[in-house]
């Protein structure tokens, strides 16, 4: 049985909290986020996170949303009075944000072409300027990429984690895995998942949301993205509605 969302985010925060650089990691995300925004030449009146960011914890944006995260992520996020508010991801209204940020190759997060299709239509339907996502080159990837992740160690004084996912493909379809994560530390290892992942190919995303109403789309050339938990880059795209 695959899991949600939701627990990868739970994942991103544990790293999140085990860095001892999470400031620095925080301001870096915003500074790419800011960057996107400036490229365009747009603000943001709202904004939804479609899971854990960095950068809610230094969000200076006038109204923030979060959206697929656990009591866990809530919780941190109350604590360290963030000022956000929660929705229920099946419950938003067309045309409720600004933009909507969805990084973590969010739209990889499915089991099939219809479902990660389906995705990409509620997404567009939920942004009335700009969607943010993020996706590595599949099409032209290291073969080493296709089984594990980069690993990455993450260390606060004596307190070490290292993070990577392994990758088990579908011996029919080649594009279809599941995603496990693996955490080490001083107790031992911890797997967390399945998560049932897809390859998604940029044209393959263009198309999607082309079809679903937006305007253009484009691979930013000059910025790249890196998750907490894995040293991979993937670039970054924005969907202009």
């Amino acid at each position: 049985m695959t899991i949600s969302f939701e627990k990868y985010s739970d994942i991103l925060l544990d790293a999140y909290q085990t860095s001892s650089r999470g400031d620095e990691i925080a301001f870096k995300k915003k500074e790419i986020l800011d960057d996107i925004f400036e490229y365009h030449d747009f603000l943001p009146n709202s904004i939804l996170f479609v899971g854990f960011s960095p950068v809610l914890l230094k969000s200076t944006y006038n109204k923030v949303y979060v959206t697929q995260i656990s009591n866990y992520v809530q919780d941190f996020l109350t604590k360290h009075k963030v000022d956000f508010t929660f929705v229920e991801f099946d419950s938003i209204e067309e045309k409720k944000f600004s933009a909507v940020v969805a990084v973590n190759e969010y739209f990889t997060f499915a089991e099939t072409d219809e479902v990660q299709r389906s995705l990409v239509t509620q997404l567009v339907n939920m942004a009335n300027n700009f969607i943010v996502t993020t996706l590595k080159d599949y099409k032209n990837q290291d073969f080493r990429e296709r089984d594990f992740s980069y690993p990455v160690m993450i260390q606060n004084g004596d307190n070490k984690k290292i993070f990577f996912e392994q990758y088990e493909y579908d011996s029919v379809d080649r594009n279809a895995c599941l995603g496990t994560n693996y955490i080490v530390d001083n107790e031992g290892v911890m797997l967390v998942g399945p998560f049932s992942r897809r390859a998604m190919f940029f044209k393959q995303l263009a198309k999607f949301s082309l079809d679903a109403g937006a305007r253009s789309f484009l691979i930013h050339k000059n910025l790249m993205y890196k998750s907490i938990i894995k040293k991979n880059y993937e670039h970054i795209i924005t969907i202009n509605l």
